[in-house]
């Protein structure tokens, strides 16, 4: 029988894993609702809007929350109540004393839970992982994140303007964060060691950052991230990871590229619509797997909280 999976939030994320989940076997959309009577019915032909998030809760074995992160916990704790699994989105909050209570909530619950951090189990980051734990790049010497971003938010969050915002959006919880969870899976634990952040209205207002550099630790080797939005040319999502023998880098999300010196070499392809349609159908084949009570890749709500610390720390310069 397939899982029983309502949505909760139908804005870019959730629309398009409205898409996902039907047309994956291991899931049947049973229930789905926004805030916004638009998006609701936007799918109206493709889904049975709920009432109201509670009606979404009650009618499915698994809720996908794709709100903004400022009321994740709203959600969750229906869930929890009502004894719904949880497939949150990122980041898990903007308040860590709350995300740290939402934390313990959802591991006292024993409910099956996971957030949705793409590289918990796209190919690229997979195949990342398993050759920097084989040794295939030799000692690992340093880890490099590079992040631009012409506009921001993007063209296609046009709908999304919180992201503009400090006090929930921004690149850094947005983007980086997809990219630290990763680093802390192939290097270990990070912590920061120093940041510098800029916003474009300065220190007191409204508006998210512009640029941010920063330089963590882990016991296998330091990550140091540079990004910055604004200003023509293409978007720039670059982490690499450099050994003694060899280096490889994830770029553009799904790409995974190889070096020993000479130039990159593509290993899983270029097409970025299979890459990215594999590593959705990975998620998602993962999520299943949560489901039924089987080991998997994906991250915990304590993961998440790892990378809300850091994030959080970072946008505060300490």
């Amino acid at each position: 029988m397939p899982h029983r999976i309502g949505i909760i939030g139908l804005g870019t994320v959730g629309s398009r894993f409205v898409e996902q989940f039907t047309a994956h076997p291991d899931f049947e959309v049973v229930a789905a609702w926004d805030a916004d009577p638009d998006a609701c019915a936007a799918h109206a032909n493709s889904v049975r809007i709920a009432d109201d998030a509670l009606d979404v809760v009650e009618a499915a074995d698994a809720v996908y929350i794709a709100v903004p992160p400022l009321f994740h916990r709203e959600y969750v704790d229906a869930c929890v109540r009502a004894g719904t699994g949880i497939f949150c989105e990122k980041p898990l909050g903007v308040d860590l004393d709350e995300s740290r209570a939402m934390v313990q909530l959802v591991e006292q619950s024993g409910l099956p839970a996971a957030v949705n951090f793409v590289f918990g189990s796209a190919p690229s980051a997979t195949q990342l992982a398993a050759d920097v734990e084989a040794g295939r790049l030799g000692e690992i010497v340093r880890a490099d994140l590079r992040l631009h971003f012409a506009e921001w938010p993007r063209a296609w969050h046009a709908k999304a303007q919180w992201l503009r915002f400090r006090d929930q959006g921004g690149w850094l919880r947005e983007v980086a964060s997809h990219f630290l969870f990763l680093a802390r899976r192939v290097l270990g634990p990070l912590e920061l060691g120093a940041a510098t952040v800029t916003f474009e209205d300065g220190v007191d207002g409204d508006l998210c950052e512009i640029d941010a550099t920063a330089r963590f630790t882990s016991s296998t080797a330091p990550l140091v991230m540079i990004g910055t939005s604004g200003g023509v040319g293409p978007d720039v999502v670059d982490l690499t990871i450099r050994g003694s023998h060899g280096s490889e880098r994830i770029v553009d999300w799904y790409r995974l590229q190889s070096t020993t010196g000479g130039e990159w070499t593509d290993l899983l392809g270029t097409d970025r619509t299979q890459l990215g349609s594999a590593a959705y159908g990975a998620q998602l084949g993962q999520l299943s797997l949560l489901l039924d009570g089987s080991t998997n890749s994906l991250a915990t709500f304590a993961d998440a909280l790892a990378v809300q610390e850091l994030i959080e720390a970072t946008l505060l310069g300490r």
